[in-house]
């Protein structure tokens, strides 16, 4: 590799690896799968590599988050039949949060059960509320940046952000309604 390379890599691996936990955690609510996520941003990371040099954007990491948004919605586009029925696995998503936790078995177990309530109502909005709800809420990206990343007004983005959280609060008060009866 030349100086230069090295220089560019260096300067890509900084700037735009260093947001691969927050890539995969986006790809992971678009595509609703853990491989297709790692496949979404293997591909995202390949094209951001590419276009490093023409890259656009409030800042670099909202720059990358739409490019793996792109490639998880090429996924998708190009797998339909896994992507559409496929649900968020908790279990598996929760583990590392639930071994870092001090607080008492009893705790972590309420913890766990409402964070999978959580997850599971997100998982059930349309994919235009959930990506905005897991960039501003999960990532908490400001508004500027989520447009930026799904290509829609500020505007729009602020009112997919009320109905989304409006859908949310309904889910999650009909799933309260149904597990209380």
């Amino acid at each position: 590799m030349s100086l230069q390379k090295d220089s560019d890599l260096a300067h890509f691996k900084a700037t735009v690896i260093v947001h691969l936990d927050a890539a995969y955690n986006l790809a992971r609510w678009l595509t609703r799968d853990e491989f297709s996520a790692e496949e979404a941003v293997q591909d995202a990371c390949l094209r951001a590599f590419r276009a490093f040099g023409s890259q656009r954007g409030p800042n670099v990491k909202a720059w990358f988050m739409a490019v793996v948004r792109n490639a998880s919605l090429d996924w998708i586009k190009q797998n339909k039949w896994r992507a559409t029925t496929d649900e968020y696995d908790e279990e598996l998503h929760s583990a590392a949060d639930l071994s870092r936790s001090n607080a008492t078995p009893e705790a972590d177990a309420i913890q766990h059960s409402e964070s999978l309530w959580l997850r599971n109502c997100i998982a059930k909005l349309p994919h235009e509320y959930r990506e905005v709800i897991v960039l501003r809420e999960l990532e908490d990206l400001p508004y500027k940046e989520i447009s930026a990343i799904v290509n829609v007004p500020i505007g729009t983005v602020m009112s997919r952000l009320a109905r989304g959280r409006d859908l949310l609060q309904q889910q999650l008060t009909e799933s309260q309604k149904g597990s209380s009866s």
